[in-house]
């Protein structure tokens, strides 16, 4: 497992998990702030992603084992987490099969389980993510002949085109803030994500479709959702959906925020996760 890490030696450890598909890729403002406040950021790149060895078949849950193995390595026995858009299932295994580490988790866009009861998953969805997983609910060879294709773009994609690229997947929120730094590290993160290829975006697709390994109404973990109104990669209603499920969950339910606006507020969730986590 590759992974970038900064921050005071004996600082408590963030385990931050990326988006889908992204990789262990720096942004300044979400590294500065973990800095700011103390902490040890850690941020690997899931399996099968960039210089990460894939896991055929993996689940939601299996990224638990990954953080504590690596927890283990960095000789850290507690850690909170941040995931963010397809980051966030991957923060809730963390608090569902690691209690006694986790001290507390935070979600910012992230998505609902699939078959959530009484969610339409994919409504409010733009037109590629519906297609996309449209493709992996039909099974790996349709997923894999749409990713290839998708990934031809990424790979040559640029700050100048970024916007561009994610299409329909853009609020007029989410477009305001596609500049400057923040589209270079998205194009940037886009390139790395598919630098060895799709099996990782792959795998995520299919872990969000497939069952997690875990129920959220069993997390004992203290959990804040924050959800933007204008999202139309994680729609809002999988926020709610969430902050209504996660037993305790602490709701921060913001109607003008879209997807990538929310990373923008990155001190507001790193100071709320540290004053409500456990201790």
């Amino acid at each position: 497992m590759e992974y970038l890490v900064e921050g005071p030696t004996g600082g408590l450890p963030l385990v931050f998990h990326h988006g889908t598909p992204s990789g262990a890729v720096r942004y300044e403002p979400v590294f500065a702030s973990a800095v700011r406040h103390g902490l040890r950021i850690i941020m690997p790149s899931r399996a099968g992603y960039a210089g990460s060895s894939p896991h055929p078949g993996r689940r939601v849950a299996d990224v638990a084992g990954d953080v504590a193995a690596l927890l283990d390595g960095l000789e850290a026995a507690h850690f909170v987490t941040i995931g963010w858009s397809g980051g966030g299932p991957h923060a809730l295994a963390c608090a569902a099969r690691l209690p006694g580490r986790c001290l507390g988790a935070a979600l910012i866009a992230g998505v609902a389980p699939y078959q959530a009861p009484g969610l339409d998953w994919m409504a409010g969805m733009g037109e590629e993510n519906i297609a996309e997983f449209g493709a992996a609910a039909q099974g790996v060879p349709e997923l894999d002949r749409l990713l290839t294709q998708m990934a031809e773009g990424l790979a040559r994609v640029t700050g100048a085109d970024v916007a561009e690229a994610f299409g329909d997947l853009l609020s007029g929120v989410d477009k305001g803030a596609l500049t400057g730094e923040f589209a270079d590290y998205l194009a940037e993160s886009s390139r790395y994500s598919v630098s060895a290829g799709i099996a990782g975006w792959r795998e995520d697709d299919l872990a969000f479709l497939s069952d997690w390994g875990f129920r959220v109404e069993d997390i004992k973990v203290p959990v804040a959702v924050w959800q933007g109104g204008e999202d139309r990669m994680v729609p809002p209603a999988h926020g709610q959906w969430l902050a209504t499920h996660v037993p305790g969950a602490e709701a921060h339910l913001l109607p003008g925020e879209g997807h990538l606006s929310l990373l923008a507020g990155i001190d507001a969730v790193v100071e709320s996760l540290l004053a409500h986590s456990n201790s």
